[in-house]
């Protein structure tokens, strides 16, 4: 699995990255971070370099929110899997979230199994 993060928090970033990169399920265990992106416009470049197959994103970043990034994502790589990780309790963005195509959405502050899990929920 080719696992693109974007996050504008660097710790976030970081953290997605070991908990993938130590992950002891079975499924997850082939997981690779092909990049490390701190707002949408970064994303969409380095997806188009080294496209990924799963996404976790975050909403709320400089340059290019989520939602945008994930509508640009989406036009030009339907088949991704993206996860919205975010700190946002609003209903109505997580609602757009997915209505643009990302298909799930885990909430901040959250521990590495809920991650593990998530990444898994997604990729079915």
């Amino acid at each position: 699995m080719k696992l693109l993060i974007v996050d504008d928090s660097n710790i976030i970033r970081s953290r997605i990255a070991r908990i993938a990169r130590i992950a002891l399920h079975p499924r997850l265990q082939n997981i690779s971070v092909v990049g490390l992106a701190r707002n949408g416009l970064e994303a969409l470049e380095l997806a188009r370099r080294n496209p990924p197959q799963v996404v976790t994103m975050d909403l709320t970043m400089p340059e290019m929110d989520g939602i945008a990034c994930i509508e640009a994502l989406m036009a030009e790589q339907p088949q991704l899997n993206i996860l919205v990780v975010s700190a946002l309790g609003d209903k109505s963005t997580a609602i757009s979230a997915l209505k643009k195509g990302a298909r799930g959405f885990l909430h901040k502050p959250f521990t590495d199994d809920q991650l593990a899990d998530a990444l898994l929920e997604i990729e079915r």
